[in-house]
C-alpha cells in the first residue's frame, strides 16, 4: 500500500516525519528519495524529534551517519558512498542488527544493500514549499 501525503512548508514534512516515526519499531529500514533540497532532512528532523531526541538534527552529509541513541536511531547520508567498499567500511552490516531504525538519505546509492523488506519515503519538491510525499511498506500509517 502507498499512502500520499501533500507537504506545504517544512514544518508540515517534519510533522509527516514525526506519524511515520510513531508507526514503526526498531529494526525498521527507511529509504529517503528525492533530489537535493526536496525535504528528506526536514523528514528526518520530525522523525527523530517525536521519537524523542531534542537537540539539532542536521543531515549527516560530511560523517555519513548520526547516531541519536536515545531514540534509537541512526540517519544516514549515502550522498558520498558510490561503492561497495565505502559502504562496508562504515560498518553497514553492524547497523543492520535489527536494533535501531535506520533513515536513509540518498538510499538509492545503496539499493543494492538495502534488507528485503523496508519502507520507501519518496519526497518531490513541486515548487515554492510544496512537497509531494509517498510512503510505501508501512501498512498501518
Amino acid at each position: 500500500m502507498t499512502m500520499q501525503y501533500r507537504s506545504e512548508s517544512p514544518e508540515q514534512t517534519e510533522e509527516i516525519g514525526a506519524q511515520v516515526a510513531r508507526q514503526v519499531e526498531a529494526g525498521t529500514v527507511i529509504a529517503l528519495e528525492g533530489d537535493l533540497g526536496a525535504g528528506k532532512t526536514a523528514f528526518a528532523r520530525g522523525f527523530i524529534r517525536a521519537l524523542g531526541y531534542e537537540g539539532r538534527v542536521t543531515s549527516p552529509t560530511f560523517t555519513i551517519v548520526n547516531e541519536y541513541p536515545e531514540c534509537g536511531v541512526c540517519h544516514f547520508d549515502m550522498y558520498r558512498i558510490l561503492d561497495e567498499d565505502a559502504l562496508y567500511d562504515i560498518g553497514w552490516d553492524d547497523y543492520l542488527d535489527g536494533e535501531r531504525i535506520l533513515l536513509i538519505e540518498w538510499s538509492e546509492n545503496i539499493r543494492y544493500a538495502l534488507p528485503e523488506h523496508y519502507v520507501t519515503v519518496t519526497i518531490r519538491h513541486e515548487g515554492g514549499d510544496c512537497r509531494s510525499i509517498s510512503i510505501e511498506g508501512v501498512e498501518t500509517i
